[in-house]
């Protein structure tokens, strides 16, 4: 896997000082709220776990999945996988997300659990990569961790065709390996 990595763009040491980070403003900001952490599987599972176990407030957790992606660019056509399995109505609901990349997946699922009528909906993002932004969409996470070039990373969660999800950094992919 290595040798398929162009150049490490975020080191282990500085994922996980984001993740404390955010596990000590979500329990601040969530606390006697007993809020609901969602994650949109599958590659929200790791920066998901490394949040939740930090966060030291009574939370629950939920995941969605969502199918969109294919190889190295969106289908265009977005399908609810899995739906969450708690009532989310009247709750405090955090979406924890790996990336924010066009947008068309978090603002689908922001708008699917907005229908759901949350007391509070707000969006946690490890990465965000606002040169690929789908025009007109205009969702601002609340908190967001490394703002991205436009590049195709991999790792800590990110997939290319389900592979590199296990490294514990978040490298940029050789095109070589995409483009074949």
């Amino acid at each position: 896997m290595e040798k398929d990595i162009q150049k490490v763009l975020l080191t282990e040491k500085q994922i996980q000082a984001k993740v404390q980070e955010f596990a000590e403003i979500l329990s601040e900001e969530y606390k006697d709220k007993d809020p609901i952490f969602v994650g949109v599987l599958k590659g929200v599972v790791i920066f998901f776990a490394d949040v939740v176990r930090k966060v030291d407030i009574p939370c629950q957790i939920d995941f969605m999945c969502i199918s969109s992606y294919g190889g190295t660019s969106t289908t265009g056509s977005i399908a609810v996988k899995k739906d969450l399995s708690a009532d989310i109505e009247g709750r405090h609901v955090v979406i924890l997300e790996d990336i924010y990349d066009t947008g068309n997946s978090l603002e689908f699922v922001y708008n699917h659990l907005m229908a759901k009528k949350p007391a509070s909906l707000k969006i946690c993002t490890l990465l965000d990569k606002p040169e690929r932004r789908r025009p007109g969409v205009t969702l601002k996470p609340e908190y967001v961790g490394f703002t991205i070039p436009n590049e195709f990373v991999v790792g800590y969660g990110l997939d290319f065709n389900e592979h590199y999800r296990n490294l514990p950094y978040i490298g940029v992919l050789k095109p070589e390996v995409y483009e074949k």
